[in-house]
């Protein structure tokens, strides 16, 4: 992608506005990703990480709103000052992940946007913009985000943005939508040895369902990815399970193509019933996330930030990165989701070897970066009014 520097009258203002911000609060903000990753939380049970993080935008002269949006565990942080004409958010994610930790970088993430929130206040007259940040927990497993759509919180932005920790520097990851459903196949219990044809094998069901899926396989998209495993497989080998269920991710590059797929699936899982004579129940089990929807003139602009700061854009946007619930987000207001290189190309993510740098050096140096990618996005964006039309003209494609 080419790389877009906007540049107009007041830009160099701005930006030494910014540089002068950005060390005055790193301490804090390098202080407050050390303690997240020595005191890592799972989805849903970020209690310590939010009220920290709350408390730091709150010391600073945030108004900040705890629990927010419906959640125990997300805060929203808002300007005490009266509206200005426009508003932006900057996401914040803050969960770990079982056993291993902040093995995906949240605990740098979180640093970062709390840096750039904090960093961008005194620019918010000159830009006419409120910068908001939401604290989004739950992004692992549960999808935080999608319940704080659905209950409000995010109307009325003209923009969101994070920064992710990666392998490499990506202006935009390739992030699959995400469909998660169980299904339980229920039969009759028999003695599978005295007299096994008086019972319904429900986990030949699911047997069943996952070879009709292997089948599908065939026939779906290459960017389609359907996974599953076995939840329960019946009790005791001696009696034919009259329960049995497993669990399905559908994931692909459109939302709408996850839903068709989605429906195939189903398909499989009707059919096997019919053939095992037995009965599917189908069950959510993961919140529905979309896929990232891409900015072209946002991106142009980031580009041309990545430029100014001298990251090169080093990593693959054809690779799949996975999904996050940030693309429910991008449908809802203009999404920047960058990654930003802080292990060598290769470290995967939810590892103990990415957990390892998220928490060393190159995590903590990735901070003030991080934050200057997102204060100088947000000056290139509503610095310019041509450019802020020009995404907000994309966005409603």
């Amino acid at each position: 992608m080419e790389s877009r520097r906007i540049d107009f009258s007041n830009k160099k203002g701005f930006m030494d506005l910014l540089e002068r911000e950005i060390p005055k609060y790193l301490p804090f903000a390098t202080e407050l990703s050390d303690w997240l990753f020595c005191h890592p939380e799972v989805s849903g049970s970020e209690i310590r990480a939010s009220e920290r993080i709350a408390a730091l935008l709150e010391q600073e002269g945030y108004r900040v709103t705890r629990p927010a949006g419906g959640l125990d565990t997300a805060f929203l942080a808002a300007p005490q000052s009266a509206p200005r004409s426009r508003k932006m958010v900057i996401l914040t994610e803050y969960d770990a992940l079982p056993e291993i930790g902040h093995a995906c970088g949240h605990n740098v993430s979180a640093a970062i946007s709390a840096l750039a929130g904090l960093a961008l206040r005194p620019l918010q007259d000159v830009l006419d913009l409120d910068v908001h940040l939401i604290g989004t927990p739950a992004e692992e497993r549960g999808g935080g985000k999608a319940t704080l759509i659905e209950n409000g919180l995010f109307d009325g932005y003209d923009m969101a943005m994070m920064v992710h920790l990666f392998d490499s520097n990506l202006l935009s990851p390739l992030c699959l939508a995400l469909r998660g459903n169980t299904y339980t196949f229920k039969g009759k219990p028999a003695h599978a040895a005295a007299s096994p044809w008086e019972g319904k094998n429900a986990l030949n069901g699911v047997q069943l369902m996952f070879h009709g899926i292997d089948m599908l396989r065939q026939h779906v998209r290459p960017d389609a990815r359907i996974h599953g495993v076995i939840r329960d497989g019946g009790r005791i080998p001696n009696t034919v399970p009259d329960q049995a269920s497993c669990e399905f991710y559908v994931r692909a590059e459109d939302k709408d193509y996850a839903d068709e797929v989605q429906r195939l699936v189903d398909d499989c899982a009707r059919g096997a019933a019919t053939a095992t004579q037995t009965c599917c129940e189908k069950t959510v089990s993961f919140p529905s996330y979309s896929n990232l929807k891409k900015n072209l003139p946002g991106l142009e602009a980031l580009a041309g930030v990545y430029e100014e700061l001298g990251l090169p854009l080093n990593g693959d946007p054809g690779k799949i990165f996975a999904s996050t619930d940030a693309g429910n987000v991008s449908y809802v207001c203009p999404t920047f989701h960058p990654c930003l290189q802080i292990a060598p190309q290769g470290t995967a993510l939810h590892t103990q070897e990415f957990a390892a740098y998220a928490g060393g050096e190159a995590g903590r140096n990735a901070i003030s970066v991080g934050a200057r990618i997102i204060g100088l996005q947000t000056i290139s964006l509503f610095g310019s009014d041509s450019l802020a039309r020009e995404v907000a003209h994309d966005f409603s494609k």
